[in-house]
Formats: C-alpha cells, structure tokens, sequence
C-alpha cells in the first residue's frame, strides 16, 4: 500500500467507505477522504493541521486485499480500493488501546481542568471501558510551570498533539518528547521562556495534561456560554469564542483542530470599557462637538459600520476623517492596484503555506502578524519553503525559519524593493515601458545605498529558481515611507510579471476596512474630535475624555480581516453607555441599532448587501473559513506611472523603531511577563553606546508628534544601533504617528 507513483497526485479515484463510494483526488490518505464524505474514523492523536503523528493507532481500518489493520491518517488511497472502518475486530482493537489509555487515569474522573471536554472520557465511554483490569505502578511526576501553561505528567498520554504544535505551527520549538517506555514524558527546553505560544500547544491537549493557568480550576467547561467572534489584536481576525459566564470572560478559545490563534488573542481578552453609564451631560457636549468638528480622528481599531457611520458624517457636515495609519495603507494599496489592476493584494494566509518560497520585506512579521509569522512557519516545515527575511533587523524569532536574512539600510525600502525587482524580472517578457524602467536601474548604486550585495540577491535568485508557488509579504515599515507609493507600484511589477503573490498586512485590526470605506484626509486648522472604539471619544484639543464608547468586545459588527474577508464580532461584555450610532441619530440619522449600517458597506468597495444577522460565524467542519464573505476583487484601471528611485535620506547614529511584542497584555492579564509599568525601550549595547545610555536608564523622546517616555533596557539578542519601541501603551495618541516607522533618535530629557 505504501508504494505510489507521486507523479498521480492530484488526479481523480474513487474508494468505496463502508459501502459508500467517495470520489476524491490521488495523495490524500483514507482518513481525509472518509471525512470529506462525513464518515467517521475515530482518533486520539490525529490533528488536521499538522503532519500525521501515528502515536495512538485509533484510526485503523482494514482493506479488502491486504493483511492486518491499516493507519488510515497516514495511508494513501488508491484507486478502487475498498475499505472497512467499523467492524467487530475493529471495535475490539480500539477497545484495547483505551484501556491502555486509561491506566492510571480513573475511570470515575476527580477534579480535572479537562473534565466536560476530555477526549479520553468520551473515547472511554465510546468504547465501552468500564472497568480496569490492569494497572502500572505510578510514578511521582511533578507538576511543571510553564509561565502561561503547566505542565502534569502523570496525566499525559502521549499523544505528542503539543510538540507537533510547537514545531510545525507556531515554531517555537520549545517541546519535545523525553522518551523512556512508561516513564516517557513531554520536556520544555526552556521552561523559563514564558512563551505565550504555548497556549495554542495547550489548546491541542486532549487531557488535562497541559492547560492554561489564568482559567485552571477557575470554572466548570458546561458552564460557560461560548460568543463566537473574531480577534482584533491585529489585522489576521483570527476566528475565535469568548467563554462567557456571568458576564466575565473566562478565557478565549479556537478550533485548535484546524485554526491557530497567538497569545495576544488568547490571552488579551480584558480590554472592555466596564463600569460605563450613560452620561447625557456628556453626550450632548459629544454630540455638539462632532456638528462643529472640522476633523474628526480615529483609529482604525473600530468596525465596518462605525467606519461607514464616520464617512456619513463626514459627507454630512464636511468634516475632515483623519487616520493616519489607515490613511497610508489606503495610498499604498491604490498605488498597487494602478498597475496590478486589482482593488485588492492577491494572497491569502492559506497561500503563504502553500508556498515554496516567500520573501518578507518591510515588516518584523513576528510581532507585527503572529500568525502569519506562523503560516510562515508551515510552509517552512511542510513544504520545505525557502524564506527569505528583509529588514534593517535581524529577529532573533524568525531564524529557526530563515533560510536568508537579508539585512538593508535604514529608509533604503525603494532601494531594495527595486533590486528584487531586478533579480527576479529582468530576464522576463515585459512590456518596452517597463523593460526601460528595470534596464535604467542603477544596481550598483542601489546595491551601495541599501547595503545589499549583489551576491546576496545571486543567492536569493537561486534559491528560488528551481521552485513554485511564491509570496510576498510586506508591512507597515513601507506605508508611511516617503517613498510609499512608488513602493507599492514596484511590489505590484512582482505580482504581474513575477508570478508573486503579494500580501500587504493591514497595520490594524480593521484598517483593510477602513481604508475601502472612508474618504481620508489630512488634518486642517480648526476644531477636532477623537473617536477610539478601544475607550473613548475625545476632545482632541483638551485631551480629556468626555463620552465612553465600547470596545471591540462590546459590540456587534464586523471587520474586514487580512484574508479580505468580512466577519463578525458579538458581544462578549456588556456595555451601559452611548455607541457611535446614538450620536449619529441626534445629527440626523435614523438607525436603530449600529448593525443596520452592516448592510449599507459599500457595493462598489466589494462588500455585499447581507444583513449582519445573516453573517456565518463559523468555520465548516474541514476548517476552511467560512466567516462572513468574502470581498469581491473590483477591477482597477492600469496606469504604470513608475518614478525614478529617489537618493537615500541618512539615517545617522541612534534609531528608533516603532514596534509591538508579543506580550502586549495589559496589567490586569495573568502572568503576563510585560506589564505596562514594563513597556520599555529595547536596544542593544551598540545603541546605548551611540545614545549614550545606560540600562535601566529612563528618558524622554519624540515619536512623530507624541511626547514618549522610556526606561530604557539592554537586550542582549539585538544588534546595530536600532532600538525597538512598543506603542501599545498609547491609545489614541497612536492614530496621530504619521511618519515612517523608523525615526532618529531625538531625546528630550534623560532622567
């Protein structure tokens, strides 16, 4: 069964399941076939989204021809091959297997986290085990803390569901197994880490053996309501449910099955804007401020229809909509789509692991998109992909995947982006206008000013010569760039005559939406309003906080995700004060709840005319994201109007980079290693020597117009003299930094 000729891959045969006949395609094994057409195969350590594990035997089956019992998570069909998959010796073999499972594991279960939702009580029961004949002796295994997880061995039944997880999805590498027969056990090679990663090696645990500590002993599993929504950490919207009881959210959850979620989406969850009434006092001061407001500025962390009801009022009282970070994605992605021809950029994350080479410029993808980082991290383990890694600096999170680290200058984003240009299209067909533009390029000097050497761009050439099936991923550093728009155009020459898929990651959770429904502009002189759907509406000019408005958590509506896809989110925290939508009814408006505008997003923007309440929540039973829709691709007209690449600005001494980390919770997060009294400036001791700065050092500088304070910390994993600065901390104050990410250090003060 086990010799196959690969090159049939693809092509169509047809298996008989247990009488039925299931068409499919040559390279997928029995189990999948059997559960395309809703068959049922049982397993322990079966998970779909990662290469067959093998270590449970559960899902065997026999086949007519050939001796013994099959795995079918790891045999491929083969035309005509008929196949059983329930029978007496079936039954019985399965039966055994659970009652080897369940040595030591009581049948008549105590406290356990697992309890309500342990896949060994349901197998159990499944088959019958009612009793235990048998046992081993036990051994005292300690309970291990992990940080955001912990650890007990004697409940582990290694499946090896976490380790998997941790090599081949989220790439942390930090679990392993430690064999030694009965006494075998699950490690962590850096148990001090504190990786917030884990919890997705938790979710996966079909026991209690590995389990989250902020909800460990907390609730009963049957007593929370589960609220289907989407996380809005970042741009990816990764599906998600809140676990509800009591108006307290317990934890957050996914279908580990098929979906990843990162730490900030698992464990980032209290960030709702409690306590609140209604204020009417306030209200009507909001409402009067935002009849005479010549701007109004916001961030893009808001819905689809406070997106809508913002570019209504616009439209109605001329007001100016100011979002910086929207506002320069919505110029990049035009700038695309003039010679792309396409409103939208054309990958997705399935296709980012897919593919066999992928290029990153212009983003630290670890910390900006976890989650892409970790479709990265597929591709990287399932299909050998080769990644190439651009930027300024070097992540120490990303060089277990790295086949190439190409490090450029500071501001040197056209440079570079050009040279890809030149490697990888100057030997295609291209039109005469763009054939003169990539024949014109000075490479020598672009090579100088970038720091990239032409043997670099040789190598990285070769690496992908021989391979199919590329993307390319870019991020926030190029949005705000001086250069920005001719950036996009030349990203775009990669996707029309390179082949490229192209993924340009919105900098926010909705800034994708934002940017298809408002008219942005920039600020004019005259008075300003604030809106901030993560906490408050404000009086830009006094600074102080006038009318609540809820967060992401605490209301209905949708998003437009990285996938182009809209989605829903739904309540998950109550909320007792004015929304968005009261204030646009009392100038002029008439919908009742905000998700009448759901409906009303803009056809010719590629939304469609579904009411919210007719939205999916769901992914279907394969794993494929069914959520919401999907946006239409709306056709642009082609204008390839390519300038010629600008002198490189100097980017001198000490440099500062504006950049999240992972732990981005707030203080009220359980065990979260960064606090916000933590949120410091991070840099190396070659940039504490250029600042003339000591650890621990606090001090005062400027990031665009916003006046930051820092202590400042030596990491011993960064290099070159640029410091890496969170902004998480500064709420609204983030929607006014307009300028290219990367900014001269300018200290104010240094206490």
């Amino acid at each position: 069964m086990s010799e196959h000729n690969f090159t049939n891959i693809g092509k169509e045969i047809t298996v008989t399941i247990d009488g039925k006949e299931c068409k499919s395609t040559f390279g997928k094994t029995i189990l999948e076939i059997a559960r395309e057409n809703d068959i049922y195969i049982p397993t322990m350590c079966y998970l779909t989204k990662v290469l067959p594990i093998a270590s449970c035997r559960m899902c065997v089956v026999e086949v007519d021809g050939v001796d013994g019992m099959i795995l079918s998570c790891q045999e491929k069909a083969i035309d005509g091959t008929v196949i059983t998959t329930n029978n007496d010796s079936l039954f019985k073999e399965r039966q055994n297997i659970m009652k080897l499972y369940d040595v030591n594991h009581p049948l008549q279960c105590g406290v356990c986290d697992k309890s309500g939702e342990c896949e060994l009580q349901n197998k159990t029961l499944e088959f019958k085990v009612d009793s235990q004949n048998f046992m081993a002796k036990d051994q005292y295994r300690a309970v291990q803390n992990w940080g955001y997880v912990s650890y007990d061995p004697s409940l582990c039944i290694m499946c090896e569901k976490c380790v998997r997880v941790s090599n081949e999805i989220t790439g942390n590498e930090l679990l392993d197994v430690h064999f030694g027969g009965y006494g075998s056990t699950i490690i962590n090679k850096n148990p001090e880490a504190n990786d917030s990663s884990l919890g997705e090696s938790a979710a996966v645990c079909p026991v209690g053996a590995l389990v989250q500590n902020h909800f460990k002993y907390s609730v009963n599993a049957w007593e929370l309501s589960k609220i289907p929504s989407a996380c809005t950490h970042c741009s990816v919207g990764c599906a998600i449910n809140y676990e509800v009881k009591n108006d307290k959210i317990y934890r957050v959850t996914n279908n580990a099955e098929f979906d990843t979620i990162c730490g900030a989406g698992r464990y980032g969850f209290d960030f709702a804007n409690k306590d609140v009434s209604k204020d009417k006092e306030a209200f009507n001061k909001a409402v009067e401020a935002f009849r005479d407001a010549k701007n109004i500025t916001f961030s893009a962390n808001i819905t689809n229809e406070e997106a809508l009801i913002l570019q209504k009022l616009k439209e109605k009282t001329g007001a100016k909509l100011v979002c910086a970070e929207a506002k320069g994605y919505q110029e990049f992605l035009n700038a695309y789509s003039s010679v792309s021809g396409n409103a939208l950029y054309s990958a997705t994350l399935k296709d980012i692991s897919n593919s066999m080479g992928i290029i990153t410029l212009g983003t630290m993808v670890d910390k900006d998109a976890p989650v892409v980082r970790y479709h990265i991290n597929m591709a990287s383990k399932h299909n050998r992909a080769r990644v190439i890694y651009m930027h300024p600096v070097e992540d120490i999170d990303m060089k277990n995947i790295t086949t190439q680290f190409i490090k450029y200058e500071v501001g040197s984003e056209e440079g570079a982006m050009a040279l890809l240009v030149d490697t990888l299209i100057s030997d295609r067909e291209l039109p005469q206008d763009i054939r003169s533009f990539v024949d014109d390029l000075d490479i020598g000097n672009l090579s100088a000013e970038s720091n990239i050497g032409e043997e670099e761009l040789e190598a990285l050439k070769k690496s992908l010569l021989k391979k199919s099936g590329f993307t390319i991923i870019v991020g926030a550093d190029l949005y705000n760039h001086p250069r920005a728009k001719n950036i996009a155009k030349l990203l775009a020459l990669l996707e029309k005559f390179g082949g490229f898929k192209v993924m340009i990651i919105p900098p926010v959770s909705n800034a994708l939406g934002v940017s298809l429904i408002c008219e942005l502009d920039d600020m004019v002189e005259g008075s300003t309003v604030g809106y901030n759907a993560k906490g408050d509406f404000t009086l830009a000019s006094s600074g102080e906080r006038d009318l609540d408005m809820p967060a992401l958590n605490q209301q209905e509506g949708t998003i437009t995700n990285i996938d182009k896809r809209v989605v829903s989110l739904n309540v998950a925290q109550p909320y007792g004060g004015y929304v968005l939508n009261d204030v646009a009814n009392e100038l002029g408006f008439n919908a009742t709840y905000t998700i009448d505008y759901t409906k009303e997003l803009p056809t010719a923007k590629g939304f469609k005319e579904i009411e919210f309440d007719n939205l999916s929540n769901n992914s279907d039973i394969f794993g494929q994201d069914v959520r919401g829709y999907l946006l239409s691709d709306i056709s642009k007209d082609v204008s390839i109007d390519l300038e010629e690449i600008a002198e490189l600005d100097s980017f001198d001494g000490a440099i500062i980079y504006q950049v999240n980390p992972q732990e981005q919770f707030n203080s009220n997060t359980y065990n979260s290693p960064l606090l916000d009294s933590d949120v410091c400036l991070l840099g190396s001791k070659a940039f504490a020597t250029a600042s003339k700065l000591s650890d621990g050092d606090t001090l005062s500088f400027k990031v665009g117009t916003i006046i930051c304070e820092r202590k400042f910390k030596i990491d011993d994993n960064l290099k070159g003299t640029i410091a890496l600065n969170p902004t998480f901390d500064m709420g609204l104050s983030l929607s006014n930094i307009e300028n290219y990410r990367f900014e001269k250090l300018s200290i104010i003060r240094n206490a």
